[in-house]
């Protein structure tokens, strides 16, 4: 649909995943000049507005978020509105309710915009020195061991790098999991990235990482890599 006559705008901005100073200065001028933001935590959000100087009015959205409440916010950039979509850090819309307004705003012809930065995602691939040059995003998986293998079982066999996040509580479960669905893999542990304890541990499925290798605290990306040619030959012979 084309964009509506005097319709608002609807900007995309992806927020620092951990230091402050990753903010571009597009992004830095974007969130200033939106009439208001929509965000998935305020208290979050809000630390970044004072380290920005500035005072926005924030409007909540995430998973918890009616559709009532997300077509408010449609028909406030319909009006005229301009809004800013963030996130707690990272790409907003990406694994992300944002994209629910988002395609609202596709349908109703409200202007969008994407003001790109930094991604846990990309940042963790960077790290990984894996070959990844065509990978799977699997955001969270099922809590349980189950739906786990269930949902990376369908990559046995495919030399797609996968990147999923976790909870560090549940970080030996999915390894666990991981091994049992995929066999013998290389992966990458990224916790903290870009904060100050930015950790990145590689190693070998099925080995699980001991507390002092990895601490059980923080947020992790997981990359694990595809099956490597190399390995399908060796793994068929025995």
């Amino acid at each position: 649909m084309s964009e509506t006559e005097g319709s608002g705008k609807l900007t995309l901005v992806a927020t620092p995943i951990g230091n402050l100073a990753d903010l571009s200065p597009r992004a830095v001028e974007s969130l200033g000049a939106a009439d208001f933001w929509i965000v998935e935590d305020s208290r979050i959000s809000g630390k970044l507005a004072s380290h920005l100087g500035l005072k926005k009015p924030m409007r909540i959205l995430n998973d918890h978020t009616s559709r009532n409440q997300v077509e408010r916010y449609l028909a406030d950039l319909v009006a005229g509105g301009h809004a800013a979509l963030l996130t707690d850090g990272g790409a907003p819309a990406i694994s992300d309710p944002g994209s629910i307004l988002t395609d609202l705003c596709h349908e109703a012809g409200v202007q969008l915009e994407a003001i790109p930065g930094p991604s846990a995602v990309v940042t963790a691939l960077m790290l990984s020195g894996f070959f990844a040059q065509r990978f799977a995003f699997l955001g969270f998986l099922g809590r349980k061991p189950g739906p786990m293998k269930s949902e990376m079982k369908v990559f046995a066999d495919s030399p797609l790098t996968l990147v999923l996040f976790e909870s560090p509580h549940r970080l030996d479960v999915l390894l666990k999991a991981a091994f049992e669905a995929l066999g013998p893999r290389r992966y990458v542990i990224c916790r903290e990235l870009t904060k100050m304890h930015e950790q990145a541990y590689r190693s070998t499925l099925p080995e699980i990482p001991t507390e002092g290798q990895v601490p059980r605290k923080g947020e992790l990306t997981l990359v694990i890599e595809g099956r490597r040619k190399k390995d399908v030959d060796t793994f068929d012979e025995d």
